[in-house]
Formats: structure tokens, sequence, C-alpha cells
């Protein structure tokens, strides 16, 4: 006679099947990467136009047939500008790169020749002076496989407005969204409201700082400051140490401009991030850090850079949706930093 199945084996079973269903979702999710990048990145894109459109709509009386055309071609434009500042800056570069080829010779026949005797001894056994020798050939390579990388992103750029296009237009009569989807949208646009507000600012801040300072891609910096910061926790900290690599190569910059070019950035960081954002943004997705952390290891795993400035929005949908069901309840509790739900204790207030 069959035995009956206890409510352990149940909750066994139920935990295997999420399980297999995650990882399953997540390798379909890294196989159609090329095509739920640019769409995933357009539908946060197309929220935030959105925003702007109500805007328009709200304050300056625009009627929404015309605010939301008016946003698709400011977004346009937007990313042509970015698009043209970055082709510039590399131009730049690769115009400088018998400069920074002779500045990073210099360099490391000086580190050579700091090390202590012994170690010297040894670098010069092995023959790591030839390091010295890096041809301007191979600069110049990959700056071209930069360039390159840039010319791929730039074309997945054109698929995703494609889809910011129909989506933004394809929306236009819904101005607001009830149940899911607007609890969704509104949570969503709000962090994104915050988020370009901070980014923004730091990223201008950071590349007026590198501009005064005379550091060359000053503005390039100072877009990668205003990107980076929709990674939390260690895009502030790269975009920080991302001026490095040039303040060094480059043989016109002084210590103390180097030192400086390091500190005031980082300090622009440290206040954004830990002053004014949280201010700004309170307690808007109600995701636990740790949560934050490991969703930006997760979805950077499955889908490189863009996962991780994707990583925060994604969570906290996901989050709202598992608030919906009974059984996924306790999830969303936990992914909120509430422990107790688990064990089925009080909250805290």
């Amino acid at each position: 006679m069959n035995q009956p199945i206890s409510h352990t084996e149940v909750r066994v079973q139920t935990v295997s099947l999420v399980i297999l269903a995650v990882i399953a979702g997540a390798g379909a999710l890294h196989w159609l990467r090329p095509v739920m990048i640019p769409f995933v990145l357009a539908l946060f894109i197309a929220l935030g136009l959105g925003m702007m459109a109500d805007v328009l709509v709200a304050r300056a009386r625009v009627p929404r047939g015309l605010a939301l055309p008016v946003t698709v071609v400011g977004g346009l434009l937007a990313m042509a500008g970015l698009g043209a500042l970055i082709s510039a800056s590399l131009g730049q570069l690769a115009d400088n790169a018998g400069v920074y080829g002779d500045q990073l010779t210099k360099l490391i026949e000086q580190t050579i020749a700091w090390l202590p005797g012994p170690l010297r001894e040894i670098a010069e056994a092995q023959n790591l002076a030839a390091l010295a020798d890096i041809p301007v050939s191979s600069i110049t390579g990959l700056l071209g496989r930069t360039t390159g990388a840039i010319a791929n992103l730039l074309s997945q750029s054109l698929l995703v407005f494609i889809f910011v296009i129909f989506l933004v237009l394809g929306g236009a009569e819904a101005a607001v969204s009830e149940g899911t989807w607007g609890e969704i949208q509104a949570r969503v646009q709000s962090y994104l409201l915050s988020k370009i507000v901070v980014s923004g600012v730091t990223g201008v801040l950071v590349g007026l700082t590198l501009l005064i300072l005379d550091v060359p891609l000053a503005m390039v910096f100072g877009l990668l400051a205003f990107l980076l910061n929709f990674i939390p926790n260690i895009g502030s900290a790269i975009a920080t140490l991302l001026p490095l690599p040039v303040v060094l190569v480059d043989p016109e910059i002084s210590a103390l401009v180097a030192v400086l070019a390091l500190a005031i950035p980082g300090a622009i960081q440290t206040v954004m991030g830990n002053v004014i954002e949280p201010r700004m943004m309170g307690d808007s997705l109600d995701l636990h850090p740790v949560a934050i952390l490991m969703s930006l290891i997760f979805w950077g795993m499955l889908w490189g850079v863009v996962g991780m400035l994707l990583a925060t929005p994604i969570t906290a949908v996901l989050k709202i949706f598992l608030e919906r069901f009974e059984g996924s309840r306790p999830l969303a509790e936990l992914m909120a930093g509430r422990a107790a739900a688990l064990t089925g204790g009080e909250s805290p207030a």
C-alpha cells in the first residue's frame, strides 16, 4: 500500500523543483542574452522615458501624444552624443599612443631600477627588462580592439532603441498603470529617478574635476562614473580607479595632480554614495544589502557588466512578483532582510 507523502517530503520536492527551475532559467537567460539584454535594457529605458514624458505632461502641459515622441527623440540624441564622445576620446587616445608607450617604457625601467638588489638581480636574470620594449603597435592593437568593442556596443544600442520605440509608443495610452505592473512601474521609476540624479551629479563633478586637472579622457571618465554608479557598492570604487592607468602613463601629469585625480573623485563618490543617495532613495526598493550583493554576482555571471547594471531593478521586480503569491512570500520577505518570516515569527516594524 502506498504511504502518504509527508509535509516535509512535499517541501523537499518543491525546493528541489525550484532549484532545478532556477538553474534551467539561468541557462536559458545566458543562452538568450543577445536578445534578452537589449530587451531588458530597453524596458528600463522605456520606463525612464515614460517618467520624463509624464513630467512633460504634468509640468509643461504637453499633450501625451506629443510628449512621448519628444522623449524618444531626446533619447536618440543622447545616445548619439554619448557615441560621439566615446569615439572622439578613443581617437585622442590613439593619437597619443606613441607618447603613452614611451612613458610606459620609462615606468617599467624605473620600477625595475627601484627594486632591492636581490629582486633586481632576479628581474635581470629573468630578462624582465624586456617588458620595457613594449611596442607601440601593441597599444594600437589594444585600442583597435577597444574601438571594436565600443562599435559592437553601439550596434546593440540600435537594437535597444528599436525596442524602446515599440515599448514607449506601444504604451502611449497607458499613462497610469494599476495592480502589480503599476507597483513595479512606481518603484522602478522612483529608483531610476533617484539613481539618475545622483549618478548624473556624480558624473558631472568627476568629469569637471578631471577636466580642471587636465587629465586626458576626462569626460569619458565622467561618463563611466555616471554609468558605473548604477552598480551598487563596487561601481563607485571601479570608477574612481579607472583614470589611474592614464594618469600613470601621461608624462605631463605631475605626482600631485595624479594624487588629486584619485582623491577628489573618491571623495565625491563617498559623499554622493553614503550621504546624498541614502537620503534621496530611502527604502524605495525594500531590498537587503546582501540580496543586492547576491544579485550583482548572479546577474554579473549571466550577462556581464550589463547584468550588474540591471541587477538591482531586476531583483526589485522579482521581489514584487514573489510578494503576490502565498508560497513565495516568505522568500520575498527574506530578500528584504526580514528572516523571521521564514520561521513564522513577526517581522520587525
